[in-house]
């Protein structure tokens, strides 16, 4: 009778450690402990981990982006009044503001039941279970996948692809997918893909099937957004909306114009995210 106790008790401890290290289903976090949550994983198992410090970056923060800033708004409005809306993917130069723009937009529809919810390219292969969970929730969920891009034969790739459009089941009504990227079409492109477009007698060019391939999954985000690298004038317009965000006064913003021109040449850019990081300096310098 020992022995069998101590067998059964071997079986209950094995089949403890054995649970440990499955993967258990994708649990409800506390949604109301934030308005946006991180995707994280660890030996299988994922989680919805409420960011308790959220980017507190405003629309108005934003220069020099307009364009993009009123697309970008426009669909998130009719998203979060339950109109037609769609995926989006922002795509550009370095720096020129486009994970700042979905923050923002956050920010200001997050009082009207806008949540986000921030996945690493490398889950998203979990991205059908993310929309399971959020699916009869009354909240409007944008799932967030920032600096995006694949190479070849990443599982993330088909799961993104068949979610955005060609799954037998497809996303809910409360759920879209904003990503940034610096390729436009998210994948590596070779010169030698080149070589695989046909040429019609009548003069017509039709892209091979890698080039089309390629293509395919840009063309599922029903809205493109482009960023382009900023002139002087518009670096400079930035610089001096961050200081006066950093409080320093105008006359000392005109005189830190130089420095500001140096600070970029430095950097070899003259970005958005370069102007933020030389006002933090500045104003970190000369603080009174």
């Amino acid at each position: 009778m020992a022995d069998l106790d101590s067998l059964i008790s071997r079986a209950e401890r094995l089949m403890a450690r054995l649970e440990a290290v499955m993967p258990h289903p994708l649990a409800s976090p506390d949604w109301s402990a934030s308005v946006a949550f991180r995707y994280r994983k660890r030996a299988g198992s994922g989680w919805l981990d409420p960011v308790r410090h959220v980017a507190t970056i405003r629309l108005a923060n934003l220069r020099e982006v307009d364009p993009q800033k009123e697309r970008l708004l426009r669909n998130t409005e009719q998203f979060v009044a339950g109109h037609g809306a769609n995926n989006v993917l922002l795509t550009g130069a370095r720096g020129t503001g486009k994970s700042s723009l979905i923050k923002a937009c956050l920010n200001e529809f997050a009082p009207r039941g806008l949540r986000l919810i921030e996945v690493d390219k490398t889950d998203l292969i979990d991205l059908p279970d993310i929309v399971d969970l959020v699916a009869e929730r009354p909240e409007r969920f944008v799932v967030f996948c920032d600096d995006l891009s694949f190479d070849e034969g990443e599982a993330g790739y088909k799961a993104l692809k068949s979610i955005l459009d060609g799954s037998v089941s497809q996303a809910s009504d409360n759920v879209l997918i904003y990503a940034t990227s610096n390729r436009r079409h998210l994948l590596p492109e070779y010169m030698k893909e080149n070589l695989t477009y046909q040429h019609t007698e009548d003069g017509e060019v039709h892209p091979g099937e890698v080039v089309e391939e390629k293509i395919s999954l840009s063309e599922r985000f029903g809205l493109w957004v482009s960023f382009y690298p900023f002139t002087q004038a518009e670096y400079l317009a930035i610089v001096a909306e961050w200081l006066r965000h950093f409080g320093v006064a105008d006359e000392a913003i005109a005189a830190a114009r130089q420095e500001s021109l140096v600070w970029a040449l430095e950097r070899g850019s003259r970005s958005g995210r370069v102007a933020y990081q030389f006002a933090r300096d500045y104003s970190g310098r000369h603080a009174p």
